[in-house]
């Protein structure tokens, strides 16, 4: 179906909407485009509807519904049902995983005081979802091995590498232990990732009150935080390596595919691992002894916090059933009219690991509306230029599962026309977040620039800039001083868009609101429409903005003239993670020398308490003085190309059809030029070059990675050869962008 005519959007709007003075520019129109653009924004802007994101949200979180559940499938069918009563064509894609799932779970205190752990939630009273007799996913870690293990139990604080060096530093060891973690401090699955490295047994994950039960607030049920019996499940793969079914790296799940052996895949987590809530880890650190840890190893648990050993041992039993299930993964699609090749795509996964009420279905619901306003713009006469694909991502929590394996199964026809993916995960009340390829900071602003803050009656970017000037908001990349906008955050891991970005290069967001409702439910059976009603966004002010926002930016993607790409933000980001470097680089020089000297002149030991000595800690590897000359050279290309381009952005706008396909088709694969075909050092399914999962972070990414991992962990010749891939990358990256301005013409 043809695009409206200005004159016939206008048909559709009260009568203020069309006489109001000129529309403002926006990104890559023209100014007639722009006035078409704004009327239908306009009328885009009315259709978002607050209680049918709320019905949303209590049909697909009213039962449990993880990967493989009978209603994950009538989930996933009535979801195509909308879709295709919207006016999209839709269906599911299916993959088969891997997706072990609980057979034995045993976790007990042994000795004169024997204790068996509960390791099950109970019902809550006063919400009528966990009274609910649907099949439901127990508390446990998902692509952790079996393991039956008896041992000494030694607490970890939150489990990272500094916690092991203070562990070393008091001489506890956790070499043929069994761990156990407070959650909190980094990502679940370094906890018994850096527990294996060290000589464990078995890790276990428990949640301290300090920090999401008692010690923020009430508990559930008289406020929103989580119980003594409430347990956070999660996966432990280890998916900084790669995303998707831990036995096809690189390929798509399908009937025919070669697999991997389990006991040869990577990124399964190597001892038993299994959570548990502070109710169930109250008596086990009870019966810790040893030294009193630090004050901020410290929980909020009656008794005093101590390394370990325990006094009794622990034995910790868990086994699963190594099938697979089926993901299925909801694609929803809009044709192009114009460009239908360039593919503009969308997700938001719906997969829980109970009732999942706020991760995900709080932003799922939020899209689904969102979908239903295009929808209703469609039947109305409104076709996108670009293709749209809106999907329902399925077993998101087990390790990105859906989404990978879709974009992995359309990895060549992405890296074609794979113009932009656009992520979201939950959504609540509060300030608007933004991570992922700066080449969209700059539209990405101007949006939120337009939509009205619902508590404070403020636009979002003006409270998103008080909220990053005070230390508040989601997600914020920075307080953008000098710069014209807030700036995106790093993509680092953790969610769908990894696939996207890290894998295929594809430019992705990753946008939500969120950052003023605290709460103790997250990956447990307390994550329910109840809950949510109790005590977060009931009236769904924010699922609105957020349809709105959402929507707004698709719109703008999908129907500019020339694809609304800046490169300005991305030269200015480049920078600032190659001064971050640099600096970085100085401080490990500084402290190496500064710990050489104290080792060497004895302070550690003249300063020791002798009744309660602490080991000298080890001499710290020496970075050499790097040449940066040719990553400034590099950046400075870049920049110089990036002003030029933005210089030329209101030309392009004035190209023939032909001419502006042939630049947004540039457009659409010039985030490809910034990654490394061989991938990174050890992983190399992750290739983007400018922010990747950091190995040791996890959620959070890590910069420059190539070059930034392998100065900090000594590996210092390898941080020169991938300072050369760096290089030639933005080099790369600038001449492709001098080739875009090249088509527009000086």
């Amino acid at each position: 179906m043809r695009r409206l005519a200005a004159a016939s959007l206008a048909l559709l709007l009260p009568i203020s909407a069309v006489t109001q003075e000129a529309p403002k520019p926006i990104l890559g129109f023209t100014p007639q485009s722009a006035q078409t653009e704004r009327q239908l924004e306009s009328k885009f802007l009315t259709l978002p509807d607050a209680k049918r994101i709320s019905a949303n949200m209590h049909k697909l979180a009213g039962h449990p519904h993880n990967v493989g559940s009978a209603a994950q499938r009538a989930n996933a069918e009535w979801l195509v049902e909308q879709y295709k009563s919207w006016g999209w064509d839709a269906k599911i894609e299916s993959f088969d995983v891997l997706y072990p799932t609980p057979k034995v779970r045993v976790l007990e205190l042994l000795g004169s005081k024997p204790y068996k752990a509960r390791l099950e939630e109970p019902p809550v009273p006063e919400d009528p979802y966990t009274q609910d007799k649907s099949p439901a996913m127990p508390p446990y870690n998902i692509y952790a091995v079996d393991g039956d293990v008896t041992a000494p139990l030694v607490y970890v604080n939150y489990g990272m590498k500094a916690d092991y060096e203070e562990l070393e530093r008091n001489g506890v060891s956790v070499k043929g232990a069994i761990v156990i973690s407070r959650y909190g401090g980094g990502w679940r699955g370094l906890k018994p990732k850096l527990a294996y490295e060290h000589g464990a047994l078995g890790c276990i994950i428990y949640s301290d009150p300090a920090d999401d039960g008692f010690g923020p607030g009430d508990v559930i049920p008289t406020g929103p935080m989580r119980p003594e019996w409430g347990v956070q499940r999660g996966s432990v793969a280890d998916t900084t390596l790669y995303a998707g079914d831990p036995l096809t790296p690189g390929e798509a799940s399908v009937p025919g595919v070669k697999r991997l052996a389990i006991k040869d895949s990577k990124v399964i987590m190597q001892i038993p691992t299994i959570p548990i809530s502070w109710g169930d880890a109250k008596p086990l650190l009870a019966q810790l002894d040893g030294r009193t840890v630090p004050a901020t190893w410290r929980g909020a648990l009656p008794f005093t916090y101590k390394f370990g050993p325990s006094k009794e041992k622990v034995h910790l039993k868990v086994e699963s059933d190594w099938g697979t299930k089926p993901v299925l993964d909801v694609i929803a699609t809009l044709k192009g009219s114009e460009e239908p090749d360039t593919w503009i795509v969308r997700g938001n996964h719906y997969d829980g690991w109970v009732n999942g009420a706020d991760d995900p279905i709080s932003g799922e619901s939020a899209l689904m509306e969102e979908a239903h306003a295009l929808g209703e713009l469609h039947k109305q006469g409104w076709s996108p230029k670009r293709t749209l694909v809106y999907a329902a991502w399925d077993g998101e929590e087990p390790g990105l599962l859906g989404s990978t394996e879709w974009a992995e199964r359309h990895a060549d026809e992405l890296t074609k026309h794979g113009a932009v993916y656009i992520n979201s995960d939950e959504n609540g009340r509060g300030y608007f977040g933004g991570s992922g390829s700066q080449s969209f900071e700059l539209m990405v602003n101007d949006v939120t620039r337009e939509m009205t803050d619902p508590e404070t009656g403020k636009s979002v970017w003006d409270r998103q800039k008080a909220a990053t000037q005070t230390g508040r908001g989601r997600r914020s990349g920075g307080d953008g001083a000098g710069r014209k906008t807030i700036p995106f955050g790093p993509a680092g891991s953790g969610s769908d868009y990894a696939g996207f970005i890290d894998h295929l290069g594809v430019a992705s967001i990753n946008i939500g609101y969120g950052g003023e409702d605290r709460g103790g439910t997250y990956h447990s059976a307390y994550d329910t429409p109840w809950h949510w009603d109790q005590f977060a966004d009931k009236d769904q002010v924010y699922g609105k903005l957020f349809a709105q926002t959402a929507g707004t930016i698709v719109l703008r993607i999908a129907n500019a003239d020339v694809m609304p790409y800046n490169f300005t933000e991305l030269a200015y980001t480049v920078k600032d993670y190659a001064d971050n470097l640099k600096a970085e680089v100085k401080t490990m020089q500084a402290e190496s020398t500064q710990r050489d000297r104290a080792l060497k002149s004895g302070a550690y030991t003249l300063a020791n308490d002798p009744k309660n000595s602490l080991t000298p800690p080890p001499a710290l590897p020496m970075p050499p003085t790097y040449d940066w000359t040719t990553l400034d050279a590099a950046i400075t290309k870049l920049s110089t190309a990036s002003t030029r381009y933005e210089g030329l952005a209101a030309k392009a706008v004035t190209l023939s059809a032909a001419q502006r396909k042939t630049l947004n088709d540039g457009l659409a694969v010039s985030e490809r030029k910034l990654l490394s075909d061989a991938g990174l050092p050890g992983r190399p399914w992750v290739k983007h070059l400018i922010y990747a999962p950091g190995t040791y972070t996890g959620y959070g990414a890590s910069t420059l990675p190539g070059v930034r991992e392998a100065i900090e962990a000594g590996r210092f010749d390898e941080a020169k050869q991938q300072l050369d891939v760096l290089v030639k990358s933005l080099n790369d990256e600038a001449d492709f962008i001098d080739s875009l301005s090249t088509q527009i013409g000086q």
